[in-house]
């Protein structure tokens, strides 16, 4: 768990604005490991929000939990703008949430390369009758605990900033 009275701020207000419009959000995180999702629950009345997480670190837990094609992944690797677009589509499909956000990078030490550093995350945002969103962060080499704790803040940021759309479910 990551104990940021800043970020846990921030989950408070945005579990607040979730259920005050009746949305509902899912995650999809890989290189987070569920910090976004166990952000979100240390709040309470978080249950009215969030609807469901996934925890997909593995290539074959992309594919088998969230429908991302394998050949995507092969195509573009497990860290990249393909594979978290597909993502956040996959948790908003195999979920009943009005908005999903998804993680996929590279918190090292080791794992990166030339042209995917460590510090290189990529963010999916999907949301029901809205065009998917894309980002892309290059925190550096940073220590493992900060990227993540950084891509966490970027998620939330994420959920935000969307302006979701009517539950319709």
């Amino acid at each position: 768990m990551i104990d940021d009275p800043a970020l846990l701020a921030r989950a408070e207000a945005l579990v607040a604005a979730y259920a005050a419009a009746g949305r509902t959000i899912a995650t999809a995180e890989s290189c987070t490991g569920g910090l976004v999702a166990g952000l979100l629950t240390a709040v309470p009345g978080s249950s009215a929000v969030l609807e469901r997480g996934f925890v997909t670190y593995s290539n074959a837990a992309k594919s088998e939990s969230l429908g991302v094609a394998a050949a995507l992944i092969d195509a573009h690797g497990a860290v990249s703008k393909a594979t978290a677009r597909a993502m956040a589509e996959g948790a908003l499909a195999h979920s009943r949430a009005d908005v999903a956000v998804a993680i996929t990078g590279i918190a090292g030490p080791g794992g990166g390369s030339a042209a995917k550093p460590v510090g290189l995350v990529h963010f999916g945002l999907a949301a029901t009758g809205e065009a998917t969103r894309h980002v892309e962060r290059r925190y550096g080499d940073l220590s493992r605990g900060e990227i993540r704790r950084l891509a966490v803040g970027d998620a939330l940021g994420l959920l935000e900033r969307s302006s979701g759309a009517p539950p319709s479910r």
